[in-house]
């Protein structure tokens, strides 16, 4: 490692004269580095060091590392409204910080979540200098990936984001007022205005924020083509780092697939064990072991050594997947995302799915005859989120108590005879109709272990507008990578809702801009199987 000399700070100024802050850190010596940017909206002193080393550390290693807050975040000028000026803004900082003094003309970006967006952004504008990209744990489409899940907004994280980023807006401002109500209310936000996705106090002292905007987009229209980052034209070598409990992994997965399908430079991918922080063996309730230790650190060194600085560091010869397979808690390397023939398990019931876990089965062929299930979601007590990769805490959690609720349909396979490997992407058809014009379906994969315990490993979540008889409704789940052992077993568990993840569904079929808690009604919903309308869950069994 390299003496890294005192951190020293320098402005730039954007196309349209907006000057961008940033920290620098060099290392001690006379000969040209390449360059790492870090662009970022929660002040530039953090440098995302939640997950990764100290940007002195990269330095150590031969690197200019540079950390620039965006525009009219930190010190930098200008107004923030997210991911709107990042790819001119990228372009040009790329631009000058590939002519810093010291440079060799090369620049890395490093960075996830709003780090790891600025990245695309500003490879989208493919300026020259910029070589090479590690993307972390971000959206990529911002509709799909992060603002909405299967039609339906994601309620506690956008409204968390949202108030994070306004309560920072308050106090760059100066306003103490409305940094104190915006502070309280991030600490325990609030759930339960008249109409909830609307809170009062993000009204008040900031009715200009983006997350309004977001709420009146409620479809993939032109203003989610316009704000997310178009990569058509852009062929990067990239490091794509993800986390099995991560809200954005479905982002990550697809720029890796979008971008290993076509581009002409290494794209691997790596997903661990992880929610969006920390990044550590210890997952909810899990402790994945020493091989879930954070190692991105040492990764991204490699990958920049090798397009940075022309090193030979035989990160081209090692498999482009790395997948941490749960349950073996051991890294698995692959030659691509795996892609097994999915197997069906068809539920089956005697209508008590609800009323005893004995009654709702997992099988691999249909039932003989026509079977339903009915049970009744009841505004007034949600079925809560509980563990996975959007509630909080996030990861594996034991949710044993939940599924003795009565609307929570459980299905369970008889005890494994072998060890099965999930690795890949999990799907439902679902043949289920409701009282109302509109319904929710939350969707909870889990290992039910000997000792009874029940520990989330996935889960998917959809809005349902209207509902056709005899037409499948299909919910995708996160994907996942996990063992499960001989003797243990699969379930899958239904419900209406999954609050506060999602917004409860008040089955009126109105927008989730416009429902009020007072037109909540109790919904009765029934799912069929058998016959033509077999529900049926899609399996990855490697």
């Amino acid at each position: 490692m390299l003496p890294v000399r005192p951190r020293e700070t320098a402005s730039m100024f954007t196309r349209d004269g907006i000057q961008l802050d940033a920290d620098i850190y060099r290392p001690e010596g006379e000969e040209p580095y390449p360059v790492l940017l870090m662009r970022q909206p929660y002040g530039r002193s953090i440098a995302s060091t939640v997950v990764y080393a100290h940007p002195s550390w990269y330095a150590a290693q031969g690197y200019i590392v540079v950390i620039q807050d965006v525009r009219g975040r930190g010190t930098s000028k200008g107004s923030f409204y997210p991911f709107r000026a990042e790819a001119e803004d990228g372009f040009d900082s790329v631009n000058w910080a590939a002519t810093l003094p010291g440079s060799n003309g090369s620049v890395g970006m490093y960075g996830f979540s709003y780090q790891g967006m600025t990245q695309l952004y500003a490879a989208s504008t493919r300026p020259v200098a910029l070589k090479a990209l590690c993307p972390a744990m971000m959206p990529y489409d911002l509709y799909a990936d992060a603002a909405y899940q299967g039609g339906t907004f994601r309620f506690q994280g956008n409204l968390g984001w949202a108030l994070q980023l306004e309560t920072e807006g308050a106090r760059l401002r100066g306003d103490a007022n409305a940094h104190q109500a915006l502070f309280k209310a991030s600490r325990n936000l609030p759930l339960y205005d008249p109409i909830p996705v609307k809170p009062g106090v993000l009204q008040q002292y900031a009715p200009q924020s983006y997350y309004f905007d977001w709420l009146e987009h409620s479809d993939p229209d032109e203003y989610w083509k316009k704000l997310s980052p178009h990569l058509e034209a852009v062929d990067l070598p990239m490091l794509h780092i993800a986390g099995w409990f991560d809200s954005y992994l479905t982002g990550n997965l697809r720029l890796y697939q979008e971008m290993s399908a076509r581009s002409q430079n290494p794209q691997h991918l790596i997903i661990g064990p992880w929610p969006h922080i920390p990044w550590g063996r210890k997952v909810g309730a899990a402790d994945f072991g020493s091989a879930a230790v954070n190692r991105i650190d040492r990764m991204q060194v490699r990958w920049f050594d090798q397009f940075l600085k022309g090193k030979d560091t035989g990160i081209l010869e090692e498999p482009p997947v790395q997948l941490f397979e749960m349950g073996s808690n051991q890294w698995r390397s692959l030659e691509a995302w795996p892609t097994p023939q999915p197997q069906s398990f068809y539920l089956h019931s005697t209508g008590l799915a609800a009323m005893s876990e004995a009654e709702g089965s997992l099988k691999p062929e249909p039932p003989s005859e026509s079977q339903s299930d009915t049970f009744v979601h009841d505004p007034w007590r949600p079925v809560p989120a509980l563990g996975g990769h959007l509630a909080y805490p996030p990861g594996p959690q034991e949710r044993s108590a939940l599924d003795c609720r009565t609307d929570v349909l459980t299905y369970t396979t008889p005890l494994l005879e072998t060890d099965w490997i999930l690795a890949g992407e999990l799907s439902l058809e679902l043949y289920a109709e409701a009282d109302n014009p509109s319904f929710d379906l939350c969707a909870v994969i889990s290992e039910v272990k000997p000792n009874g315990q029940i520990y989330t490993i996935t889960q998917g979540y959809r809005r349902v507008q209207s509902s056709q008889p005899g037409t499948p409704i299909t919910l995708d789940c996160q994907p996942t990578c996990i063992r499960i052992p001989q003797g243990h077993a699969l379930r899958l568990s239904l419900s209406a809702a999954c609050f506060p993840a999602y917004p409860v569904n008040t089955g009126t079929g109105s927008l989730v801009r416009e429902e009020r808690l007072i037109e909540a009604r109790i919904l009765t919903i029934t799912l069929h199987s058998g016959g033509d309308t077999s529900s049926r869950l899609h399996l990855p069994i490697a």
